[in-house]
Formats: structure tokens, sequence, C-alpha cells
């Protein structure tokens, strides 16, 4: 349906082009006393107009119905329908928010763990002593078990220290099939990579931007966590020992013992007592 108004537009634009204005009107179906009709709305609505594009600039973020309330606090009494209107009519609808992305919570994990042995994830953590001294910590974590396998604390710790820390953990427990880290550069250093492929282990890199797919060690490194309430209660960091750093005090049992209780029982669970 087109408005009389849009109908008074189009007879200009006939006349314009050289029809008369009795055929124009006839085509377009106006009838010929509207076409010197001037609206009275526009006059109407202008202070209204004027006033809710001054409040829309001192308050940016309010639609139309906080301007409505300003409005009658001014003594332009509108309603709802006719203030919606004219808002629109000015051009001062708010922009959509847009929704937050979430993560699917039935999206698969990549490369999950089903038993012992199969997925390291290692991350850095970093802490100040007492003195100021700011301390760096590598941890690795075993995902399936949760148990920490090494925390290598030094003030600087380099690709071919973590090579090393990787070689020895790999020569007590074996080597696991993915390696779980984020994008740092002693991740993705030549070095790292040689050895990782080399060793025949599978690397499980997350995503640019995309912390929580490494969320198992990341977890263990926040207060609270596995390694700061069981693995590292106290670090004996004294500038007198630089070269001694791997000396973390666990009165827990997080071990060897512990892994090994866990696996007892995971065994226990999976065969029942009366087969």
């Amino acid at each position: 349906m087109v408005s009389p108004q849009a109908r008074r537009e189009q007879v200009a634009l006939a006349c314009e082009r050289g029809l008369s204005e009795r055929r124009a009107c006839g085509l377009i179906g106006l009838a010929r006393s509207s076409l010197n009709y001037t609206l009275r709305l526009p006059v109407k609505d202008a202070p209204v107009i004027a006033a809710m594009k001054s409040l829309s600039a001192q308050y940016p973020r309010y639609g139309y119905r906080r301007i409505r309330i300003f409005l009658r606090r001014q003594g332009l009494e509108l309603s709802w329908s006719r203030t919606h209107r004219i808002w629109r009519q000015a051009g001062l609808l708010l922009p959509k928010k847009r929704p937050r992305r979430r993560i699917a919570s039935n999206r698969p994990r990549a490369y999950t763990p089903f038993k012992a042995n199969a997925v390291w994830a290692y991350d850095f953590v970093f802490d100040t002593t007492a003195e100021g001294q700011q301390i760096k910590c590598l941890t690795v974590i075993d995902e399936y078990t949760r148990e920490c396998l090494a925390i290598d604390v030094a003030g600087s710790i380099r690709s071919r220290r973590v090579v090393e820390v990787l070689s020895r953990l790999v020569s007590m427990h074996g080597a696991p099939l993915f390696m779980r880290s984020d994008n740092g550069p002693e991740f993705v250093s030549h070095a790292i990579l040689e050895w990782i492929s080399q060793a025949g282990i599978a690397t499980a890199l997350s995503d640019p931007g995309k912390p929580w797919q490494n969320g198992a060690d990341a977890w263990s490194l926040k207060p609270g966590g596995t390694t700061t309430t069981r693995c590292v209660p106290t670090v004996a960091w004294t500038t007198a020992h630089p070269t001694n750093s791997n000396s973390a005090i666990n009165p827990f049992p997080t071990g060897p013992s512990y892994r090994n209780e866990w696996l007892e029982k995971a065994e226990q669970i999976k065969t029942p007592s009366w087969l």
C-alpha cells in the first residue's frame, strides 16, 4: 500500500516528465483535490524530534522508553506508540547488541585423554618472591590422572631447558601420545618441535586466542588448583642456590605413590569384587 504522500510525489514526478495533472492522477489513483494538501504532522512533531535528539545526545545508551520519561518531565505528553514512531522516523534507534560468542557445551574436546600417559599438558606460571624477584615455573601434568609430573622453577626458562625437563620425564614415565600447550615462543621453537618429532609425540597446540583449550594445566596453575595446593606449597628460592631451582617441598601424596593409588582405585571400579 502506497501512502498518499508517496502518491503525490509520484504525480509531481509524472508531471515533470510531460504528463498532465489529470492524466497523472488518473494513472496513480489519487484525487486531484489532495494534491495541494500540506502535511501538519511534521510541523507538530518538529519540537518533539528536536527534544529527542537533544536527549539522545546527552544519554546515548537510552532507548525511546526512557526518553519518553524525560519528555514527560519537559511537558511533552506522548503515548508509547507515537514516541516509537517519531523515534524511528528520526533515525535514533540504538544498534542491536551482538550476542556473546559462547563455547558449545557439547563440543567434543580435541585429543581427549582416555588413559594415563596419553596426553600431557605443560605451561608456565609466574610468581614473585618476598625480595621482589620474579620466578618462572614450568609445570607438566597428566590430563588423565591429574598428576603433576614436574615443576621446574627458575628465573628464566628457555626452550633448551624445556627439552631437558621433558626428556627427563619421558625417561621416567615413557613418552605420551600427545603434548598439549599454547603457542608460546618456548613451545613452538625449532628445538621443541624437533625433539617432539624425534620422540614420536604428536602436538596438540591450542588455537590462537583460545586459552581455554589448554584448561587442564591452566586450572592447576590458579590459586587453589592442583599445582598450587598440592605441588608447590613452599618453593625454596634463594640467591645463594641459583642452580638448585627445582626445589619444591611437597607434604601431600601427589607423586608416584598417589598415581599408583589412583590407578588401583580405578581398576577396582572397573573390575567388580564378585568376579
